[in-house]
C-alpha cells in the first residue's frame, strides 16, 4: 500500500506568510496616524482619500490605545485564521479523481495521451485534436478532475483530444531551448495527431502553449487544420508595458541560477507568479477557510491548488527565451523570435483561428492574447468574461468557454474525417 505524500503548499509558503505577516504589521504601525490624519493621500486615487477621510471622522470618537489594540487583535485573528486555513488545506481529504489516459507516442518525458480511451469519449475514433498545454505548469490543469475536465468535455462532444503531456524535464530536456520543443517534439507530436486520421488535424493551445502552436502552425501548414489558442501571450508588452521590461530585468538577474542549475526552479518560478499579485494567495486562502470543508467549492479550491503546487521546472535555455526574450524584448510581436533559424510570422498561417482571450486574465493580459488575433489572417477573436485558469477549471467555463470552442469546431471550419 502506497501512501499519500503530504501537501507542501501554497508554495512558496515562506513568501505568502511574509507577504501577509509584512502588509499586517505594517497596519499596526501606522494605526495611530489614522486617527490624526497623517495618512499620505495619493492624489491619482481620490476614492482612497475619501475613504480615509470617512474613516478618521468615524474614529474621532474612539480613543487612539483602544483603536489600536483593536487592529493588532485583528491582525493576530486573521493571521490564525490563515495558519488555520493552510493546514485545512494540507489535511483536506480530496485527491484527484481522474486517471491519465494511456500514451500513444513518447520521447523522452514528452508524452501524448489519448482522450479517446477515457469513458466519457463519445467516439474512440473521432476526429483528433492536438492539445498543447504551457510548459510551465502540468498538462493535467485541461484535465482537473472528473467534474472539470476540457478534454473530457470534448471527447463527450465526438472529438479525440491527444494531449502534449510534457512533464518535467528529464536530462535530455533540460538542455532544451524552445526550438528543441517545437521543431523537435511538437511536430513529431503531429506527427502522431495526424497518423491517427490520416491527414490534418485541428490544434488547441492554451497559455503559452498556444504561443509554440502558432509556430507549429506556420511551419505545419498542410497537417494544422485549424488553431485554437486559448489566452495564448503575443504582444508581451501590451496591457501591461513595464512589466515586459522588468521580467526581462529579472531574467538576467536569473542567469547566475539558470546556470548553476541549468532550470528555473519551481520556487522560482511560483515567486515570480506571486509577483504578479502578493496578496492573491492571501486572499484565497482566507476564503477557503471560510468554506465547509466538505462543500464541493472547497474540494474545487484544493484540487485547483494542489496543481497549482505541482508545477514543474523550466529548462534554462527556455526560461532564456521566455524572460529575456518574450517579455523583455518582445521579440513574437516585434517579428524577431525565431525557431530553428526561422522567424515565427503569423501571418503565415493560412487555417481557420479561434483566438479566445479572457477579460479577466491577470497572467496574460488581453490585450496579448488580442494582439495574435490582430494578425493571423483568418483570427476570430472572442472575449469571454472570465480569467485565465478560470477559463479551464471555473464552474462557468463550460458555458462561457467549452461549449463555444466546441461548437466553432464542429461548425464546418474543421473536416471531420
Amino acid at each position: 500500500m502506497t501512501s499519500t505524500p503530504p501537501r507542501t503548499g501554497p508554495r512558496p509558503l515562506p513568501v505568502h506568510l511574509a507577504t501577509a505577516l509584512g502588509t499586517w504589521m505594517n497596519s499596526c504601525a501606522v494605526s495611530p496616524l489614522w486617527k490624526t490624519g497623517s495618512l499620505p493621500s495619493n492624489p491619482n486615487a481620490p476614492e482612497i482619500a475619501e475613504r480615509s477621510a470617512n474613516l478618521q471622522r468615524h474614529l474621532a470618537e474612539v480613543p487612539t490605545d483602544a483603536f489600536v489594540r483593536a487592529v493588532q487583535r485583528a491582525v493576530a485573528d486573521r493571521h490564525a485564521r490563515l495558519i488555520d486555513a493552510i493546514h485545512r488545506y494540507r489535511n483536506h481529504p480530496y485527491r484527484r479523481d481522474v486517471a491519465d489516459p494511456p500514451a500513444i507516442w513518447r520521447a523522452g518525458t514528452t508524452v501524448l495521451r489519448d482522450y479517446g480511451a477515457v469513458p466519457e469519449a463519445r467516439d474512440s475514433a473521432g476526429p483528433p485534436i492536438l492539445c498543447v498545454p504551457s510548459l510551465i505548469n502540468r498538462a493535467y490543469v485541461l484535465d482537473l478532475k472528473a467534474d472539470t475536465s476540457l478534454l473530457r468535455f470534448l471527447a463527450a462532444r465526438g472529438w479525440r483530444p491527444l494531449l502534449v503531456d510534457w512533464d518535467a524535464p528529464g536530462a535530455q530536456e533540460r538542455g532544451f531551448d524552445v526550438t528543441a520543443y517545437v521543431a523537435g517534439r511538437l511536430e513529431a507530436a503531429l506527427d502522431a495527431a495526424c497518423d491517427c486520421v490520416g491527414g490534418a488535424v485541428p490544434v488547441l493551445g492554451y497559455c503559452m502553449g498556444g504561443t509554440l502552436a502558432i509556430a507549429l502552425a506556420q511551419r505545419r501548414p498542410r497537417d494544422v487544420a485549424a488553431l485554437t489558442l486559448l489566452a495564448a501571450p503575443w504582444d508581451f508588452h501590451a496591457g501591461q508595458p513595464e512589466q515586459g521590461p522588468l521580467i526581462g530585468q529579472t531574467g538576467r538577474a536569473l542567469e547566475p541560477l539558470l546556470q548553476m542549475y541549468g532550470e528555473l526552479p519551481v520556487e522560482t518560478i511560483q515567486m515570480l507568479f506571486a509577483g504578479l499579485d502578493p496578496h492573491t494567495a492571501v486572499r484565497k486562502f482566507l476564503a477557503f477557510g471560510r468554506m465547509d470543508p466538505a462543500s464541493a467549492r472547497a474540494e474545487a479550491f484544493v484540487a485547483l491548488e494542489d496543481w497549482l503546487n505541482d508545477g514543474v521546472p523550466l529548462a534554462a535555455p527556455v526560461a532564456r527565451t521566455c524572460l529575456v526574450e518574450w517579455y523583455g524584448a518582445n521579440a513574437p510581436a516585434r517579428g524577431a523570435w525565431r525557431v530553428a533559424g526561422r522567424p515565427v510570422e503569423p501571418r503565415e498561417v493560412r487555417c481557420p483561428v479561434l483566438v479566445l482571450a479572457p477579460s479577466g486574465d491577470r497572467i496574460v493580459p488581453p490585450a496579448s492574447a488580442q494582439a495574435a488575433g490582430a494578425v493571423l489572417p483568418r483570427a476570430a477573436t472572442h472575449t469571454p468574461a472570465i480569467g485565465h485558469i478560470g477559463m479551464v477549471t471555473s464552474r462557468r467555463a463550460p458555458e462561457a468557454v467549452w461549449k463555444p470552442l466546441a461548437d466553432w469546431l464542429d461548425g464546418g471550419l474543421v473536416r471531420r474525417t
